[in-house]
């Protein structure tokens, strides 16, 4: 892999004249700006957290919520803690250091305080029950009942105002466990078309059985789990079905996105790599500040927005028996393939995230480079294209040491994958069902060698 410079901030030396210090202002400044960014980031995470944790209130609805109780409690002359400080000063010395009016006004903010967690907690409880209510889903596009146009109005009042991604996450209801006798049943519909009638009959009578005596006990276990958990499918989904599937990925479980279709901004692949590349930056950015809209159905129903968390800084790595998902909480740089060879290219400089043009001179450079690659480096990404035991087996053998390891680690905690193609693929107008066949093949899997 190609390797930048690193700077250094300060060096030294010890001679007969005493010690020569020599500071790198540019590398210190370097330093600073880092750290900079890095506390931005957990500021606004953290302030992501308490918005999410707290919606559908807001520290708006809540300086509302305690001035209107206070100022309640001050014209009608009442105790706005009702007894709560007295109570307090029995075990706690805290009444004695404060005056009448500072225990008043503790107290209001006190009970006003609860008062808007109440009501935070009875939105949620609200509007999860709403959205168990599936009764939309059956009705005829184009037509809807003036029940469920009251259930849609319902919902957006207890929705609350400018949600952010996760914001929803703590009112979905849980995903409900299906009774086993319509388990059986829909499992029966689904392998009729793969039977013969014999072996129908003896699968209808095999799922009587379960149904009577195993079934009853599983689907107990089944609903204790799903008690305690928002999916009782989906880690297990993650861990059984996906991470411990053996076949290649590549053609099973990656997916692809283009730029343009139909559009030609320009030709230039340089500037088109530069402009893809600082877009999906700037949509990251956006994703790890939250501020990403939740999908919502028909504008109100809100989706679950889990599936965000770990689109960028995320790779799974491979075992002998099952794959782990290895996610990194910031990454500042992305590797680039091109005929051979890997690039890490650094996203960031002094704190800033690089412009387009800036982004395009780097993939310039690479595009021009016209180095040979190391010695395997060419067809190294083939070993992501096959069944995972052996790439686990060789990633073991060859990469958990050494320069192979640091090489490695780059790729695997990178933003994302970008390979610069030595081939051009577009719609063709004449031809589109061909043109377009040949293109989602190569962004799929292209040649095997250049993905990962």
């Amino acid at each position: 892999m190609a390797e930048a410079h690193q700077a250094v901030a300060f060096q030294f030396t010890v001679g007969p004249d005493g010690i020569d210090l020599q500071l790198s202002h540019e590398a210190l400044r370097q330093i600073y700006l880092s750290g900079l960014h890095s506390w931005k980031k957990r500021f606004i995470r953290f302030k992501n957290g308490v918005m999410t944790g707290v919606y559908p209130g807001s520290p708006g609805g809540f300086m509302i919520v305690v001035v209107s109780y206070m100022s309640y409690n001050r014209y009608y002359q009442l105790d706005p803690s009702r007894g709560i400080l007295t109570k307090l000063g029995e075990y706690l010395p805290i009444s004695q250091y404060m005056s009448s009016d500072s225990q008043k006004v503790v107290g209001g903010v006190l009970v006003g305080t609860g008062l808007w967690v109440s009501i935070i907690m009875v939105m949620r409880n609200v509007l999860k029950s709403l959205l168990s209510w599936h009764g939309w889903m059956s009705q005829r596009h184009g037509s809807v009942s003036y029940s469920t146009h009251l259930w849609m109005i319902l919902v957006k009042i207890f929705s609350g105002r400018k949600p952010m991604l996760y914001s929803f996450q703590n009112s979905l209801p849980r995903l409900p466990v299906p009774s086993v006798k319509d388990t059986c049943r829909r499992y029966l519909e689904s392998v009729r078309p793969l039977m013969e009638d014999e072996q129908f009959e003896r699968m209808k009578g095999l799922a009587k059985d379960f149904e009577k005596n195993l079934g009853p006990r599983l689907q107990w276990y089944l609903k204790l789990k799903s008690w305690w958990t928002s999916n009782y499918v989906s880690d297990w989904w993650e861990e059984y079905i996906y991470l411990r599937g053996r076949s290649p990925i590549m053609v099973n479980s990656n997916y692809y996105a283009m730029d343009f279709l139909y559009v030609f901004p320009t030709s230039i692949q340089a500037a088109r790599a530069g402009n893809a590349i600082h877009a999906i930056m700037l949509y990251r950015r956006k994703l790890d500040r939250a501020q990403i809209k939740p999908l919502m159905l028909l504008h109100t129903i809100p989706m679950c927005s889990s599936q965000y968390e770990r689109m960028f800084n995320t790779s799974r790595v491979p075992g002998v028996d099952t794959d782990t998902l290895v996610h990194v909480n910031e990454s500042k740089h992305i590797v680039v393939y091109h005929k051979g060879r890997f690039y890490k290219v650094w996203m960031f400089y002094g704190g800033r995230l690089l412009l387009p043009r800036e982004i395009e001179q780097q993939m310039e450079r690479i595009l021009a480079d016209t180095s040979e690659p190391s010695a395997g480096e060419e067809k190294l990404a083939a070993l992501t294209a096959g069944d995972r035991t052996p790439w686990a087996k060789a990633r073991e053998s060859y990469f958990c040491r050494g320069k192979n390891k640091q090489s490695l680690d780059a790729i695997e905690k990178a933003a994302f994958f970008v390979t610069l193609d030595d081939t051009e693929q577009r719609y063709d107008a004449n031809n589109p069902v061909k043109s377009l066949d040949s293109y989602a093949k190569c962004l799929l899997h292209g040649r095997t060698t250049k993905r990962i």
